[in-house]
C-alpha cells in the first residue's frame, strides 16, 4: 500500500509539516520519515478521496506491542481545504469500525495538542476522555512548548 498510496499521503502532508500547530513532523521531515510515520508495521492507513483528490487519511496501528497490543492507535489528518465538512467525523467512524473488526478492545491518542479544539472537541464527541496531560511535550510552531492530552475510549 505505501508504494501505491505513498504519492497521496506525501502530498497531504506538505501542509503538517509547514504548519507546526498539531504533529510532531519537523518542516524538514523527509519522505521517508512521513511515509514511516503513516504506514507502520503492524497497522492499517486509510486515505479518503473526493474527486480523485486526496482530502484526508489516518491510520490505526497497535498502540503496544504483546500484551498491550489490544488497545489500538490511530492518528488522523483532513486537508485545511476540506475541514469543517465532515470528513474528521467519517474518518474516525470508519477507524473505530477498522479497530474493533481487528479485534482491538480500546481506542487511545497519544499526543493530541492541547490547543488543538477541533480535534479535541471531535475526539469527545466520539466518546473519547481525557486520561492525562502530558506538559509541554510538543513543541508548537507558534506557541512553543505546549501540553498535550492523552485521550481513550472502549469500542
Amino acid at each position: 500500500m505505501r508504494e501505491d498510496a505513498g504519492d497521496a499521503v506525501w502530498e497531504l502532508n506538505q501542509e503538517l509539516l509547514a504548519d507546526g500547530t498539531t504533529y510532531v513532523f519537523w518542516p524538514d521531515a523527509t519522505r521517508d520519515d512521513v511515509l514511516d510515520y503513516w504506514f507502520p508495521e503492524p497497522g492499517e492507513t486509510y486515505i479518503a478521496i473526493v474527486d480523485q483528490e486526496p482530502v484526508g487519511c489516518y491510520l490505526v496501528r497497535p498502540n503496544q506491542p504483546g500484551r498491550g497490543s489490544h488497545v489500538a492507535n490511530a492518528s488522523y489528518f483532513v486537508s485545511g481545504r476540506w475541514r469543517g465538512r465532515g470528513f474528521g467525523r467519517v474518518l474516525c467512524e470508519h477507524s473505530m469500525d477498522v479497530a474493533r473488526a481487528a479485534g482491538y478492545r480500546a481506542m487511545i491518542f497519544n499526543l493530541v495538542v492541547a490547543t488543538n479544539s477541533p480535534a479535541i472537541e471531535l475526539w469527545t464527541a466520539f466518546g473519547f476522555r481525557r486520561i492525562g496531560t502530558i506538559p509541554q511535550a510538543f513543541d508548537h510552531a507558534g506557541l512553543g512548548p505546549s501540553d498535550a492530552l492523552i485521550m481513550h475510549r472502549f469500542l
